[in-house]
């Protein structure tokens, strides 16, 4: 579908190579890298950035849902693609039929998936959840891991993995994070007595896989890091990476308002001086939060320029008074690369009170993704 709107996103294919890069040089050579790609690899299109992790040295792919590990597969994607959420037992079958990893925590999934591959006579890799202390899914205690893998009566299925997440691993305190390790040791250490060998063994998402090389196991699950992004503010001395997404528009008219003249819904703002103000067309139905109101800034010619008024559903204002050289070829960019003089993404997360990554997921599809 075209697009006519001078509203877009730029998403950098050479930054996303580079932090690829940059984390394969990180881990050791026998470790591998999954490039984490679910909600639509947060916000920066799925197909496109898949296609470029891998090329770039990325050696597996995890998403959250069955649904997105098949889009992938339709796409031509043959590389191992792990869903790390709960698969419904009626989706199994297909997930299956896709030659997709399974997550599993539950008797009665585990039983599913022993049924579909007795029944298809075909392999089916799953990855046994332990919770080390997040508390959301898994299992913690070995008894119940004993449990759940001794409804596996099929030669077919196959435990490649096992693996926790942790909760806290950007926080500069380690202690918790020691602990949930800890225990994910211990637990793995009991279930391989019984077992044997599991060949995939892993914890570390992007803070873990940053701030704690030696918990990097058999491999390290990068997600938010590959798109240039940090946990924490003080892993930026840790490892050098780019931010991929740059969020970008243009006016779609420029007038004079007058002091006092108040300016969108609920006249929340009038300037005080006779102001130059610019209506760009992108607001909250495109996924640019609402709560920048009146706090939000754009960089125009290297130079910022605030959000005045509240932001509408499809349009915002921006004052450009102080702006020389302002038409309706100019690009206003709401955040971008810091190297580039643009406002990060983290400074407008710090802004809203959010993490940076919840930003991007919110980007609307009405918005193109462009890629270069």
């Amino acid at each position: 579908m075209p697009h006519y709107r001078p509203t877009w996103t730029e998403i950098s294919r050479s930054a996303l190579a580079h932090n690829v890069r940059t984390f394969k040089k990180y881990i050791d050579e026998d470790c591998q890298l999954m490039a984490v790609v679910k909600a639509d690899a947060y916000g920066h299109g799925l197909i496109d950035s898949a296609q470029t992790m891998l090329e770039a040295g990325a050696d597996r792919l995890g998403v959250a849902i069955v649904e997105e590990a098949i889009q992938l597969r339709q796409a031509g994607f043959d590389v191992p693609i792990l869903i790390f959420g709960f698969t419904p037992k009626d989706a199994v079958q297909e997930a299956a039929a896709y030659d997709l990893t399974l997550t599993v925590f539950t008797e009665d999934v585990l039983t599913e998936v022993v049924q579909v591959a007795e029944r298809m006579k075909k392999q089916v890799n799953i990855h046994i959840k332990v919770d080390s202390g997040m508390h959301r899914i898994g299992l913690k205690q070995t008894e119940a891991l004993h449990s759940l893998l001794e409804k596996n009566t099929s030669s077919y299925v196959y435990v490649e993995g096992i693996f926790t997440h942790f909760s806290d691993a950007d926080n500069e305190d380690i202690a918790y994070t020691n602990q949930q390790f800890s225990h994910f040791l211990h637990v793995v250490e009991e279930v391989e007595k019984s077992y044997g060998p599991i060949p995939v063994k892993h914890c570390c998402n992007s803070a873990a896989t940053i701030a704690f090389p030696h918990m990097h196991m058999d491999m390290v699950r990068v997600g938010v890091s590959l798109y240039g992004l940090y946990p924490g503010e003080h892993m930026k001395e840790m490892i050098q990476l780019q931010q991929v997404m740059s969020l970008k528009t243009m006016p779609v008219m420029i007038k004079d308002v007058l002091p006092g003249e108040p300016i969108s819904y609920g006249r929340s703002y009038a300037p005080a001086t006779p102001s130059i103000i610019a209506t760009v067309p992108i607001g909250y139905g495109d996924g640019l939060p609402r709560a920048l109101s009146n706090k939000g800034a754009v960089i125009i010619n290297e130079k910022r320029a605030p959000i005045v008024g509240r932001v509408c559903m499809d349009q915002t204002m921006i004052d450009i008074t102080s702006i020389e050289e302002v038409d309706e070829r100019t690009a206003f960019t709401f955040f971008g690369d810091p190297h580039k003089g643009h406002i990060s993404l983290q400074e407008v997360a710090d802004q809203l009170d959010t993490i940076h990554y919840e930003i991007t997921c919110q980007i609307g599809k009405r918005i193109p993704r462009y890629y270069i």
